[in-house]
């Protein structure tokens, strides 16, 4: 299937679709630590060619509001946000248990502002989730976003909290299935173990497979109980290229919107499946990359955009720039124009990079198994799952700004529409990833997590359950608020610099 579902044009003479796009100008300044291969600069370094590609014009640019601990709370364990909110570089030698509990250390180090870190990231995510919800945008953008590997009670390869799984939770509030693809080569393993036993969100995750972090990236993982076949994964070897990538992610993706009908899509982007990534071992072009954000826009679902691995940080920012054109419908000039980052795209300065002439291990019959067999997997799923959807939690309000800033306590007045119920769900973290099969309560509380996200005004009675009515605006969604635009040396009716 080389096709996707319902293209609209792009183009600067097409229909443009609407695009929110989150980013807090203080992100890059976070720092995991010297040699760490992690850095936030590359979200400032993406930013600041879309400013100069002239991007930003066409978007809706939103910084997003800190997600707060109850916001966070409605995946991860309250000691873990409680942790990560208390821990300081300075405390290290203090908290030496818990860094173990929560794997916090090496490869997660503690910096400074690690958790304000935690919640700009997450909050971009979940803001985009609003968005959407509120129908305010097609697409929406956090590219500070995709950490997909943090757990409900730890941090894992980079990853402390998982904005994905917020998102997500925050979809599932309007939509009764939401689609998760990630195209990170690094396996999706901590958004699949979130809704492992759900068929309400299926996991789709194309990665290196073997002797990789996090060792979880086999066929075996299939999903358990209502959520069985809605975790697909594909593995694959090193020195993938274009073709053989695509030659599998448009037949099972299609397949897959076609089974699934989900009503909204959550895309990682991670960008260490580009040749050349200082951590990856795959040989995709950045148009090659962009073909994949370029096929899941052309369902015409509403879409979340966010970023993830990604370690040679002038690939990512041009990776993540011309992404975005994508979602915008522009093609961008390849010749990088002037700007405070520019001598990092030396020697050539342009856009896009060749692949190298690395050996290609995926052979034709190896994709043609994988594809057989996913394609027989998503087979076994006859139509869209007949999801039981009687209480819909309210979507989120959409204050003019956030009123945190002018009354603490305004938001936890308990006679307030935006109350939440504070009481703790347990969501246990999904099966353990050895073949044993989980208990029936390990399913019901995952179910929990999906049916009852923790920001949902629900008052249990005898016998009967009650939810409170959605409440819709049309203005600004809560976790964002508009970021202010000087265009004043711009000329109004000048677009983005393309090729002519």
């Amino acid at each position: 299937m080389d096709t996707g579902g319902n293209s609209l044009p792009s183009g600067p003479d097409g229909v443009k679709r609407k695009v929110s796009y989150f980013y807090d100008p203080e992100v890059g300044n976070y720092y995991y630590g010297q040699g760490h291969p992690m850095k936030p600069h590359r979200i400032r370094m993406t930013h600041a060619l879309l400013a100069h590609y002239g991007l930003l014009q066409h978007m809706q640019v939103l910084k997003p509001v800190p997600a707060r601990d109850r916001d966070l709370c409605r995946f991860h364990a309250d000691d873990y946000v409680s942790f990560l909110r208390g821990i300081t570089p300075e405390m290290q030698q203090d908290q030496l248990r818990q860094l173990k509990r929560f794997n916090v250390g090496e490869d997660c180090p503690v910096f400074d502002g690690l958790y304000s870190f935690c919640q700009t990231y997450a909050g971009g995510s979940v803001g985009g989730a609003v968005k959407l919800n509120h129908g305010l945008c097609d697409i929406a953008i956090n590219w500070a976003g995709g950490l997909h590997h943090a757990k409900k009670s730890e941090a894992s390869g980079f990853c402390y909290v998982n904005d994905i799984v917020l998102a997500i939770l925050e979809l599932l509030k309007v939509h009764e299935r939401v689609l998760y693809v990630d195209i990170d080569i690094h396996h999706g393993d901590g958004v699949e173990e979130a809704f492992y036993t759900t068929e309400r969100v299926m996991t789709v995750s194309f990665h290196k497979f073997g002797d990789y972090f996090p060792g979880t990236e086999t066929f075996v993982y299939i999903g358990y109980g209502k959520g069985k076949y809605y975790s697909l994964n594909v593995p694959l070897d090193d020195g993938i290229d274009d073709e053989s990538y695509q030659s599998l992610f448009k037949p099972i993706m299609g397949k897959v919107m076609e089974i699934f009908k989900p009503g909204a899509v959550v895309l990682q982007c991670g960008a260490d499946s580009l040749s050349g990534d200082r951590l990856g071992c795959f040989n995709l072009s950045i148009k090659g990359h962009a073909e994949c954000v370029k096929y899941m826009i052309s369902f015409n679902v509403p879409l979340l955009l966010v970023g993830g691995g990604g370690y040679t940080i002038r690939y990512v920012a041009r990776c993540w720039c011309y992404e975005t054109g994508v979602a915008l419908g522009f093609e961008l000039d390849d010749k990088i124009p002037q700007h405070e980052y520019y001598e990092y795209f030396g020697p050539d300065y342009t856009l896009h990079v060749a692949p190298s002439n690395m050996e290609n291990k995926n052979s034709r019959p190896m994709l043609d198994d994988i594809r057989g067999k996913l394609l027989e997997y998503l087979s076994s799923l006859q139509h869209a799952p007949s999801v039981q959807f009687q209480e819909r939690p309210p979507e989120a309000e959409i204050p003019e700004e956030d009123e945190d800033q002018h009354d603490p306590e305004g938001r936890w007045d308990p006679d307030s529409d935006m109350e939440v119920d504070d009481r703790s769900i347990s969501i246990r973290s999904r099966v353990k990833r050895e073949i044993m099969e989980p208990d029936l309560k390990d399913r019901d509380d995952v179910k929990d997590a999906v049916d009852h996200p923790r920001d949902m005004d629900v008052s249990y009675g005898a016998g009967n359950t009650s939810v409170k009515a959605p409440t819709t605006s049309s203005d600004q969604p809560e976790g964002c608020v508009e970021m202010e635009q000087d265009n004043s040396n711009r000329p109004p009716d000048q677009g983005p610099n393309m090729n002519s």
